[in-house]
């Protein structure tokens, strides 16, 4: 007869006994039955004993030895494959406390849970929602002191969570500032305190310290930005030389920021909001000194002083390698035209140009291996002192320079957050990368700033890091076998595949592009900037104060020219860039949590990882696009036809690059505009849709020829306001005063249609009610023709459906 624990493990190979902790790791361990175990069973019940003795008799009869040992390998990894799958599903309080162990890996995850949650809510949380939320974190640490230890890990989740909300919540309510809600011309007076170039390649200056003709102080902006027609010292802009602290005067169109170009898109409010900046705008008159700069007003001293640093590097080498070298000094990229950006963006070497993680450590690792190695070189010196600890500091000193001189940008911050968490790490004698300095630094970065979890660059950066470090352990072990001059070779392609393959698909949700050739431009880009280009740059701010910096600085733009030029040849390879459509707003979290998942978790919960991460891939895959898209001033309507995205104008570049990209469309929008489908004069271009046709109207006489056209079985878009009095017809019409309730709109077969393929057109309706439209006045305007597009066959989705009433929408309480 079997004895008890040989019962036991046979039951776990069944799987129905509970699991064990493996005594030699926090991994949890499926009690499985190992070879030895199995052998001594055979003297157990008989059907054991038969099977066993089935097996070896087939084993001799068709393999003999060499499938007797396959067996035996396959008793062997049997144990180890279940309890990746599901280690810990039997026992989860076991796995649980084992879990409680990496908690300091975990925190920055549930932190970021609790941050999603503010941000996905529809509707901004009230002062009862945040006490509710106080009260649940409370409760969860008094949990966390009871004696139930192995549900501590659950309670400090919910705890970390709540600190989340919190802490997201307080902080857009620190940073919230008036913003203006119309239409502005007129004169406007401020302080310059940026400049830097749009994405149209538009000078751009950034005033504060506002002063705004008819606009009463408490509801003048905190910041707006002015993009300039026409460049610094050309045209009407001759005289001007912007820089930072200068009083300036001008007369400027402002506006408020659109809210998304469609439904589920880029809400740019939201970052304006933190940004705290109030409106938009531009000039076509000149700029005027109104003072200049506050000579005590330091930090405005140090910006002139880091600007005249760029202005000296563009005029020694005054072509795009200088600029990007100033931007890499000093952080000023108004220089780097936006022909340049694109073949960055195209080779997927942007991320060189934005100061970030790779530039600060690049920076301090150079400035701690010479540190280092000159300590070394001293033997006197080197018995003294520790030279790591004194490199590491020397690294700290020297970030903390590179913040102060690149500008202090949030990404510089983060980046200098991350590489100072790791020097104190040697500092006090702990492993510099590693994923609890990395955690330590993530959270001290969602707790100050809980913004940038939306942001791409946080994102990759991290991800990147992450996945590098994981990395790290198996190369140490695989490096040691190869041949030494192939290491560093090898290293450098590793690390730029594993860099790479992580923040694709964190770059092609955000941009919805793919640089298939991204790999390679970073493999030749990459070395020039760590060996040539970041230590050129130190070698030059130490020789800038004797005057000595222009060798250095040829040496950089050298690197700088040769990045460009890979990033020019890998952008001009045929397919270098496949156009992504937009997946579900999910996705990106879950595929996130899942990756995550499958690093820190164990079992049963790092195989939930992989299926996350296989839902979301899948869903990547199965991306629908809207049918129908009017922007949010009526100034552009786009019909998806066979063809891609017919656009009914050729203008409004920017929403209309929004919906391509949205699409997956690497079309130019003249070539959109151009597609079959619109046809008519460009003031009443029509298109068919599902037995309807769609009529936009603009220019000065779209009211007047209103009545005319607006007919059962239409649906007009207008691009004015139409008062509810001189509505008239049976269409169902869009005007200005319905998209300033509802935003951008976009148009869906319903379900039922949508296998048709063609919709009832008789069920048209008119969309507004006439004068004496009785109790249905009283109505929305979107409500009313939700209700009459349902009727006609499709269904309406809204910005403001979508992203609610929150505080940059100026619709929240």
């Amino acid at each position: 007869m079997a004895n008890g624990r040989e019962e036991e493990e046979d039951d776990l190979w069944r799987g129905i006994a509970p699991l064990s902790l493996s005594h030699a790791g926090h991994e949890p361990a499926l009690g499985l039955p190992t070879p030895a175990a199995q052998s001594g069973a055979q003297n157990g019940p008989h059907s054991g004993a038969h099977s066993h003795g089935m097996t070896s008799q087939w084993a001799q009869a068709i393999g003999g030895p060499a499938l007797a040992r396959m067996r035996a390998a396959a008793q062997r990894l049997a144990p180890r494959a279940l309890t990746s799958v599901f280690g810990g599903i039997m026992a989860p309080a076991q796995a649980l406390q084992a879990a409680r162990r990496d908690l300091m890996l975990w925190l920055p995850i549930w932190l970021s849970v609790g941050i999603g949650l503010w941000f996905a809510a529809r509707a901004e949380p009230t002062a009862e929602h945040y006490w509710t939320v106080a009260g649940v974190g409370l409760a969860s640490l008094a949990f966390c002191s009871l004696r139930a230890r192995d549900a501590q890990f659950v309670w400090l989740a919910f705890a970390a969570l709540c600190v989340g909300f919190l802490l997201t919540g307080w902080r857009a309510h620190q940073v919230a500032a008036p913003a203006l809600q119309f239409r502005y011309y007129g004169a406007v007076e401020g302080r310059i305190v940026a400049a830097d170039r749009s994405g149209s390649d538009k000078i751009r200056l950034t005033l504060d310290q506002l002063r705004i003709d008819r606009i009463a102080p408490e509801n003048t902006p905190e910041r707006v930005r002015i993009s300039l027609q026409e460049p610094p010292g050309e045209g009407a802009q001759a005289w001007l030389s912007p820089e930072p602290g200068q009083r300036v005067m001008l007369t400027a169109h402002l506006m408020p920021y659109n809210g998304p170009a469609q439904p589920e898109g880029y809400d740019f409010r939201r970052h304006a909001w933190f940004e705290r900046i109030g409106a938009v705008g531009y000039t076509r008159t000149p700029v005027l000194l109104a003072a200049p700069p506050d000579a005590q007003d330091w930090p405005m001293a140090a910006h002139r002083f880091r600007m005249s640093i760029s202005r000296a590097i563009q005029e020694l080498h005054p072509d795009q390698a200088g600029a990007m070298a100033a931007a890499l000094l000093v952080g000023d990229r108004a220089g780097i035209t936006s022909a340049t950006n694109e073949v960055m963006r195209a080779s997927n070497l942007f991320h060189i140009i934005a100061i970030s993680g790779l530039h600060m450590g690049m920076l301090t690792g150079f400035v701690f291996a010479a540190l280092n190695a000159a300590i070394a070189l001293i033997p006197w010196l080197s018995l003294r002192v520790s030279g790591r600890k004194v490199a590491a500091f020397g690294g700290i000193v020297a970030g903390t320079i590179y913040l102060w001189i690149s500008g202090g940008s949030v990404a510089t911050e983060r980046a200098f957050v991350m590489t100072t968490v790791m020097l104190l790490a040697v500092l006090l004698d702990r492993r510099a990368l590693s994923l609890r300095t990395v955690a330590m630094a993530a959270c001290l970065i969602l707790i100050f700033t809980p913004e940038a979890l939306v942001s791409p660059g946080f994102q990759m950066s991290f991800g990147a890091t992450v996945a590098l470090i994981v990395m790290a352990g198996p190369w140490s072990r695989r490096a040691r076998k190869l041949p030494p001059i192939l290491r560093p070779v090898l290293l450098l392609i590793a690390t730029s595949f594993i860099a790479g393959l992580v923040t694709a698909p964190i770059a092609a949700v955000h941009f919805n592009r793919m640089a298939e050739y991204g790999v390679l431009a970073n493999l030749f880009a990459v070395p020039v900037m760590g060996t040539i280009v970041m230590p050129a740059g130190v070698i030059a701010a130490v020789l800038a104060p004797v005057g000595l910096a222009a060798p250095a600085l040829w040496v950089m733009t050298k690197g700088t020219a040769w990045i460009i030029f890979v990033a020019q040849t890998v952008a001009g390879f045929e397919g270098a860039v496949t156009a992504i459509p937009t997946p579900a707003g999910w996705v990106l979290p879950v595929m996130t949590m899942g990756a995550l998942m499958c690093i820190l978790a164990r079992g049963f919960a790092r195989s939930c990882g992989v299926a996350a991460l296989a839902v979301a891939f899948f869903a990547c895959s199965q991306v629908t696009v809207n049918a129908v898209l009017i922007a949010s001033e009526g100034e552009l309507v786009g019909v998806m036809t066979p063809q891609g995205r017919a656009l009914s104008k050729n203008g409004a570049q920017f929403v209309a690059t929004s919906w391509l990209d949205a699409d997956g469309d690497a079309s130019p929008v003249d070539l959109a505009a151009a597609r079959d489908g619109f046809t008519g004069p460009n003031s009443a271009r029509s298109i068919r849709w599902r037995g309807h046709e769609i009529v936009h109207l603009t220019g000065k006489s779209a009211p007047e020829r209103l009545a005319e056209i607006c007919t059962r079985g239409r649906i007009v878009v207008i691009k004015a306001r139409i008062a509810r009095e001189d509505r008239a017809g049976d269409c169902l019409l869009v005007d200005q005063n319905l998209l300033r309730e509802t935003g951008s709109i976009a148009l869906n077969p319903l379900r039922g249609d949508a296998e048709s393929g063609e919709g009832d057109a008789r069920q048209t309706g008119p969309a507004m009610p006439p004068r004496d439209g009785g109790d249905r006045s009283e109505t929305s305007d979107a409500a009313q023709f939700a209700e009459h597009a349902r009727r006609a066959g499709f269904s309406v989705t809204t910005a403001k459906d979508a992203v609610g009433a929150r505080l940059w929408t100026g619709q929240s309480n």
